[in-house]
């Protein structure tokens, strides 16, 4: 080989051996990076249940049931057997009264023996037992209960300073996190499961509900025992599963610990929640309403009614749509509902609304949810003209004006105003959004109707501003709500 060749092809194998080198290198350490990830999985979670387990209880309950006064259900009415069975329970039989247990979970949060668990687990119990970890029982005594989160806060006495666990942020936990939950399964004592997050912010039917769902295997006596991260803070209270047939596979419930340390704050301070009150109907806002409200985004909360309360002494309107309270951007009802719900009673609050394309600012000072009782304000019936015609169809519907057996028909009181709904095309898209003959429509294009007239020139008006649909607002047994029409199709 010559020696410019030669020359040539070392000057190729540097740059590649270079290559080969950085490939390998980085090979290295990526698989470093796998193992020390694989390292950072738990080999065992023994270190932390010993360290928890003292804190964790199984909680005994006791009520007595009240028996039946008579054979009923035993045997048929009017057969020979029937005194017998009388004459047997007479004696002391079966139906007497009778005391019944249940059992639960739950968990010490204080040295001075505050105890955590579902409401449903001690609900109506006449008795309470917990049972420790170190094999003693203490009777405990009801502090507060919140049926909305379904939590509820026990204290027991103690001789000497109870083992506890701290809560942790939930808000912090992601999808795929270890956690552990612990408690007494089907009465099987002590027991602890393992799983990951899968899923976050989940809502069952509660107005409150923040769930954290897991497939940590939790079953019937798990109720109100905690859902640990790794560092052994508990993050949720162990409340519901869904399952087929009443057995865990693998979809559990537990109310994220950001909720439950605000409740057991209340609860501890006052022996009851003191929520925040806003005083008003809402409902989400979807992209057909947006546009009829002429909105840029499906956000915020619309309000629907404004009932007696603190948002109708500061202004607030239905229509109205809420876009920020207390400085925090709504997205939606829920978490309207949440915010305004975890702010403090008599608190005066910022509230940013969107009233007929403009942006206004109410101040309100908020009143307790739990005291609240809404009053609908009475209006004054509409006195319709002579020449009023008996009947429109117009959006799919047939309207009538509220003529006084009307009223008697649908059971309306003589202050309700607007116009009844007496029949719906099943074809049509008001039949398709759910309204139904007997709804009574109050507002078109956000004004009052009373008159059918009314309603076809809010119907005129919303074509010629060149709108795709219409807002009505409909309301049904007293309840109200929006809902956006088109008004494409009507000539």
């Amino acid at each position: 080989m010559k020696p410019d060749s030669i020359a040539r092809t070392r000057n190729l194998a540097t740059p590649l051996r270079l290559f080969w080198i950085t490939t390998l290198s980085m090979v290295l350490i990526m698989s470093q990076s796998l193992m020390a990830n694989a390292q950072a999985r738990p080999q065992s979670f023994a270190d932390l249940a010993e360290r928890v387990s003292p804190a964790v209880v199984n909680i005994t309950t006791s009520t007595m049931v009240a028996g039946r006064s008579g054979p009923q259900g035993i045997v048929p009415e009017g057969s020979p057997f029937e005194d017998f069975f009388r004459e047997f329970q007479d004696r002391g039989g079966p139906d007497r009264p009778r005391r019944s247990s249940a059992l639960g979970s739950g968990f010490v949060i204080s040295e001075d023996g505050y105890i955590v668990t579902n409401n449903h687990v001690i609900e109506g119990a006449d008795e309470i037992l917990i049972e420790f970890f170190e094999d003693f029982e203490l009777p405990a005594e009801v502090v507060g209960t919140d049926p909305n989160t379904d939590i509820a806060l026990l204290k027991v006495e103690a001789d000497r300073p109870l083992v506890y666990v701290p809560f942790g942020d939930s808000d912090t936990m992601r999808v795929g996190d270890w956690v552990v939950a612990m408690g007494n399964p089907l009465g099987q004592g002590f027991s602890v499961s393992a799983g990951i997050v899968s899923a976050r912010n989940r809502a069952l039917s509660g107005t409150y509900d923040d769930y954290i769902q897991t497939d940590a295997a939790i079953n019937r006596g798990n109720s109100g025992g905690p859902l640990f991260n790794l560092d052994g803070q508990v993050i949720g209270v162990n409340t519901a599963i869904l399952s087929p047939n009443g057995g865990s596979i693998g979809i559990g419930f537990s109310m994220a610990s950001n909720v439950v340390t605000r409740v057991v704050e209340q609860l501890k301070e006052f022996g009851e929640t003191r929520r925040g009150w806003l005083g008003v109907r809402i409902q989400d806002v979807t992209d057909e309403l947006a546009e009829a409200l002429g909105l840029e985004e499906a956000r915020g909360a619309l309000v629907s009614d404004v009932p007696e309360g603190p948002a109708m002494e500061a202004g607030m309107q239905a229509g109205d749509v809420i876009l920020s309270f207390d400085g925090v951007e709504v997205e939606d009802t829920r978490q309207l509902v949440r915010v305004v719900g975890n702010t403090a009673v008599g608190k005066e609050v910022r509230v940013v609304v969107n009233r007929d394309g403009k942006t206004e600012t109410l101040r309100i000072t908020l009143g307790r949810r739990e005291e609240a009782q809404a009053v609908p304000v009475a209006q004054p019936g509409p006195d319709l003209p002579e020449d009023e015609p008996s009947s429109l169809e117009a959006l799919g519907m047939t309207l009538s004006p509220l003529y006084d057996e009307i009223r008697l028909e649908l059971g309306l009181s003589e202050d309700q105003d607007g116009l009844a709904v007496v029949a719906v095309d099943e074809t049509s898209e008001a039949f398709e959004k759910g309204l139904q003959v007997g709804d009574v429509i109050t507002e078109a294009g956000q004004t009052s109707v009373e008159t059918l007239a009314g309603f076809e020139e809010q119907v005129e008006a919303a074509r010629e501003a060149g709108r795709k649909s219409i807002l009505l607002l409909v309301r049904r047994g007293g309840d109200p709500r929006f809902v956006a029409l088109s008004v494409d199709d009507e000539e």
